[in-house]
């Protein structure tokens, strides 16, 4: 092919010599600002049908920023855009979902904070491939990624801010300041991280708002477990409640106008406990320790049920030592990575997500596709998923205060599972509110029209 455009190129300019200059300068002067090492003649970019697209990502951890990048790079359509992924730090999980979906990656091997060698890889990478667009997610990404683009010449850039990210300094702000500069569009998906980046001075007209994706669930392609299966999994034998249940008092339940005395209703009574579920990288961010203290006061009122905790992290072996010191080992199961997630979420009767900062969870969002309600911080990007008393309840995140927010999570959670037919509710609009604004096919439609939108101005 490359040598039948050499060809073609050649005898245009024999028929029509000055047309051919013509469109040459013409092109060549609209793109030598950033185009130092594209060097292909203007007629050639035009018979170039697939548009080279380089994904950058730190890592391809179990995460949500790196979830949704493997979703779009194996999902854009094979026909338009030629798909290649840059890994800075090193691979993981997602890496064998690409390999299944034949997108080539390429391990960069960034070792330090600053890592001048792995700059230099990242150059001679984009310079093999020579992309027409680089997107860049994350801050290491955004920071090598961008750099790297500039120095090549790369025609277009977008940036991806993924998350509120409040553990940036005013050093980590400089470097998203001084880089938008030079980045064609900051990719974001919540109106909450667009504000947050626009309060530390980014240019809010660079910024598009595409929403994160989650495949919808079909119960004859994921068959879901039952409770007792999983129940019997974790080794819990004894499913009939053995005490009676000690409600914890609502807004309308004052316990100072009527007394405290124990709840004998049929529910309390079902044989199957209620299962809640969580599902988080354990990160101080996401606040694990304030749900162990909502499962220990559950726990103390005598609530039939089992906490189902999903994920791994740093802090694991801190939370199972809180857990054990609680004497929760009974009540809260911590099972790991696990790769049948879809499976577990439709037995969760709750899913509770306690983060201080988020982008757009990728947990929410499973579970709301699942038709589970979700009880949720009152944070940007949850309001963005939960609508209160819609979909799920939000709890007000209260900063500091974490007496106040560890109460009203026990309590939103008893009125949910107090009230089976509210459940059932939240979880259809859950269900039909994913279908409508978060599924994959918008979320790869938008990115598709932003690329080509983008690459279309450098004809």
């Amino acid at each position: 092919m490359g040598e039948q455009i050499i060809c073609f190129d050649f005898g245009f300019l024999v028929q029509f010599p000055f047309s051919f200059v013509l469109l040459y300068v013409v092109a060549r002067n609209k793109n030598q600002r950033r185009n130092r090492f594209w060097k292909k003649p203007f007629i050639v970019a035009m018979l170039h049908k697939k548009l080279k697209i380089l994904q950058i990502i730190p890592t391809l951890d179990r995460c949500g920023a790196e979830k949704q990048m493997v979703l779009l790079a194996s999902h854009l359509p094979k026909d338009e855009f030629d798909v290649e992924v840059a890994v800075l730090t090193r691979n993981g999980y997602y890496a064998e979902e690409l390999a299944k979906n034949k997108i080539p990656t390429t391990l960069i091997g960034k070792r330090f904070k600053f890592d001048p060698l792995a700059l230099s890889r990242l150059k001679r990478e984009i310079r093999r491939f020579r992309p027409d667009l680089i997107h860049t997610w994350l801050f290491a990404a955004n920071a090598y990624g961008r750099k790297a683009a500039i120095d090549c010449g790369v025609p277009h850039v977008v940036a991806g801010e993924r998350c509120v990210d409040l553990w940036k300094s005013r050093y980590h702000f400089y470097i998203d300041r001084w880089l938008a500069r030079k980045t064609d569009r900051i990719a974001t998906n919540s109106e909450g991280v667009k504000d947050f980046y626009v309060q530390h001075g980014l240019p809010a007209e660079k910024f598009v708002v595409i929403p994160n994706a989650v495949l919808p669930f079909n119960p004859q392609t994921v068959k879901p477990f039952s409770a007792n299966q999983i129940l019997e999994e974790i080794g819990v034998s004894d499913l009939e409640p053995n005490r009676d249940y000690y409600p914890v008092f609502h807004s309308e339940n004052d316990p100072e106008k009527q007394p405290f005395s124990p709840l004998t209703s049929e529910w309390c009574f079902r044989r199957t406990p209620f299962i809640i579920g969580v599902v988080a990288r354990f990160w101080a961010q996401k606040r694990i320790k304030d749900l162990l203290w909502v499962f220990e006061t559950l726990k103390f009122v005598h609530l039939n049920f089992h906490a189902l905790i999903l994920g791994d992290g740093p802090e694991r072996d801190q939370l199972l030592r809180f857990r054990d010191q609680w004497k929760l080992s009974d009540r809260v199961h911590f099972l790991g990575q696990r790769h049948d997630v879809s499976r577990l979420m439709p037995i969760f009767d709750l899913l509770l997500s306690c983060s201080a900062y988020e982008g757009q969870s990728n947990s929410i969002l499973e579970a709301m596709a699942a038709g589970v309600p979700v009880i949720a911080t009152d944070i940007p990007g949850n309001r963005d998923l939960v609508i209160e008393g819609v979909t799920g309840l939000l709890v007000p995140d209260s900063g500091d205060d974490f007496r106040f927010r560890r109460r009203t999570f026990v309590e939103k959670t008893l009125f949910l599972l107090e009230n089976s037919e509210l459940r059932k509710k939240m979880g259809m609009a859950a269900q039909m509110r994913i279908a409508e604004h978060f599924s994959l096919e918008q979320m790869i439609r938008h990115h598709t029209e932003l690329y080509q939108m983008l690459c279309s101005d450098s004809l």
